[in-house]
């Protein structure tokens, strides 16, 4: 009866974060290295749908030129 309460806590450590510090580091790794890619993948997508389209056509009225033409 013991030894088999003391077996299941060793299964119970082995697969807690707390515990298995070797598996918990390299599964934080893997969670941090997904979060990083994810967010510059998703700026650099904002990045491309907001991009500049170019210089507009804007009517610019003939007085407020650089030397502006009067009637």
């Amino acid at each position: 009866m013991a030894d088999e309460i003391r077996e299941e806590i060793q299964e119970h450590k082995e697969k807690d974060l707390g515990y298995n510090w070797v598996n918990s580091s390299r599964f934080l790794f893997y969670v941090q290295l997904f979060c990083v890619i994810a967010f510059i993948l998703g700026g650099c997508y904002k990045l491309y749908n907001k991009h500049y389209t170019g210089k507009p056509d804007v009517e610019v009225p003939d007085n407020t030129l650089y030397t502006p033409k009067y009637k």
